[in-house]
């Protein structure tokens, strides 16, 4: 039982630590240019230096709503983490981890309502690139997706022993 509940903290630390990166690095589009590689994110625009994203007025708003919620993501993934464990150490023995699954199902919602409009609205819409890929974060933030979701059942299921 030891080692699953360090299992999942494990994996919960390293989640909300792949968040903060995929939120923070401005790699989620990579394209090549006259200027070299160049790479897009949720906030800049960077090839030699980086500047602020330039996004139409349609777009603007998926952008801020993308932005959003990966930001609270990452809230609601360190408030399930320290939810967990206090509740390590309140819980009554027997009891389900309810709180923090469904805070860490929440971040769920929220990484998944983030990404998916990032995906529907930016995906293959960057012109001025030649051959554009996803980068790592975007990978990355589907990463996070899986394991915020297994963890957030895992801590439902979970027992206190």
């Amino acid at each position: 039982m030891l080692v699953l509940l360090a299992g999942i903290v494990v994996v919960h630390i390293a989640t909300v630590i792949m968040l903060f990166v995929s939120t923070i690095a401005n790699v989620w589009m990579v394209g090549s240019s006259s200027f070299g590689t160049v790479s897009s994110g949720l906030w800049l625009l960077c090839n030699k230096t980086c500047q602020q994203l330039p996004v139409n007025s349609r777009d603007e708003a998926s952008l801020k709503a993308v932005q959003a919620f990966m930001v609270l993501s990452i809230i609601f993934s360190v408030i399930a983490l320290v939810m967990f464990i206090v509740q390590l150490f309140t819980l009554e023995k027997g009891k389900r981890f309810y709180i923090t699954g469904a805070i860490m199902l929440v971040c769920w919602m929220c990484i998944l309502i983030g990404v998916s409009i990032y995906t529907a609205r930016f995906t293959g819409k960057v012109t001025e690139y030649t051959s554009p890929h996803h980068g790592y974060c975007f990978i990355l933030a589907w990463i996070c997706f899986c394991f915020s979701f297994i963890i957030g059942i895992l801590y439902l299921v979970l027992r206190k022993k």
